[in-house]
């Protein structure tokens, strides 16, 4: 299990993207794209007063679970959450003293194949959870292609203490050697559990839960 200090610029970002998202097709051509020109006009000049830890600062497309989340290099898809006291994987059975939450997501590129990076599970109060080293990477999602226009599926796997679940989002970008340039496009998805849903996972997660393809 892995946890690093609260965010404090770009967390707070994210969720005020989270409440103006744009949610499917609808705006008008003209307007999308004298948005785009200000936007684009915009970004040019304050990127002069850029730093280079600035630059490199994701651009976040928000979206909610079971929702496509289009990042436009990729598109993510949460298909469903659970909870495991114990992983098994490859003959080998790993337990915790916390809960092991089992994101099950799809993704498809859009122009080449990528592969997803391990993704960061994201608390309501800004604390970050990378996704446990515990579960070999070949039994997850980020060993599989994500092909243009085709859906891949696949599982990741985080161990984190029960407070961390209500509430929470699990963010999903592209390892950072692919993306040079700056604002990497990152996808983040709430995971929909609220206090109820989180005390449910809590209170029944499955004694193990097996990797193995059936």
């Amino acid at each position: 299990m892995t946890a690093t200090q609260p965010r404090t610029a770009v967390a707070p970002a994210r969720r005020n993207r989270r409440t103006g998202r744009k949610r499917g097709g609808g705006a008008k051509a003209l307007s999308l794209a004298a948005g785009l020109l200000l936007v684009g006009g915009a970004m040019g000049v304050q990127t002069l007063h850029m730093s280079e830890g600035e630059f490199s600062n994701p651009l976040t497309y928000a979206g909610d679970k079971g929702e496509a989340v289009d990042a436009r290099r990729f598109t993510v898809r949460v298909d469903s959450v659970t909870s495991a006291k114990s992983i098994q994987s490859n003959t080998k059975t790993i337990g915790t003293d916390n809960l092991f939450l089992i994101v099950s997501a799809s993704a498809k590129s859009s122009l080449k194949p990528y592969h997803l990076a391990q993704p960061v599970l994201l608390t309501a109060d800004g604390k970050e959870f990378d996704a446990t080293d515990r579960v070999d990477n070949s039994v997850t999602l980020t060993n599989t292609w994500v092909q243009p226009d085709i859906w891949v599926s696949g599982r990741f796997f985080f161990e984190v203490p029960p407070s961390a679940l209500s509430g929470a989002s699990v963010v999903f970008g592209l390892p950072r050697p692919i993306i040079q340039e700056g604002f990497p496009p990152e996808v983040e998805i709430d995971l929909g559990l609220d206090e109820a849903a989180a005390r449910k996972l809590t209170a029944s997660p499955q004694d193990v839960y097996s990797t193995d393809k059936k």
